[in-house]
């Protein structure tokens, strides 16, 4: 395998993970949003990730990573009984969104981790190199 495609693979690595701490963030960012119908209420997201082959070198492919979409959560939504509520429906209920702060915290620092290992094998990477060239002065 080519050293260059080290540093592709671990770029895919580094997009998937900020795409993936993007998600986290528009989650935690909504988890206080509150509605007054569950067809209206935010729903969690998860973002699904797909291995990318390098089409040219059937002998030896490169894998990245890209994001393949974002789906989201069957979870059911959090039904508050707030007769007092601006936003209450008919009967005095609130819909907030079935976003769990634990998970999603937990997924943050794990994308962060992710990202961070990606950063480590980009340097690494680059110091090989630098070592492999300087070999010959």
């Amino acid at each position: 395998m080519s050293s260059f495609k080290i540093f592709d693979i671990a770029g895919s690595g580094m997009n998937a993970q900020n795409l993936r701490l993007n998600v986290v963030a528009s989650n935690l960012a909504n988890v206080d949003a509150v509605s007054s119908s569950i067809e209206e209420t935010y729903r969690a997201r998860q973002p699904v990730f797909k291995a990318m082959l390098d089409e040219a070198g059937a002998r030896n492919p490169a894998v990245g990573v890209r994001m393949a979409g974002v789906v989201e959560s069957k979870a059911p939504l959090v039904r508050e009984y707030a007769p007092n509520h601006a936003l209450a429906d008919e009967e005095g209920y609130i819909y907030r969104p079935n976003v769990n702060v634990v998970e999603e915290m937990a997924n943050m620092i794990s994308a962060s981790r992710a990202y961070q290992n990606n950063v480590e094998v980009l340097n690494a990477t680059r110091q090989m190199l630098s070592a492999t060239i300087n070999l010959g002065r």
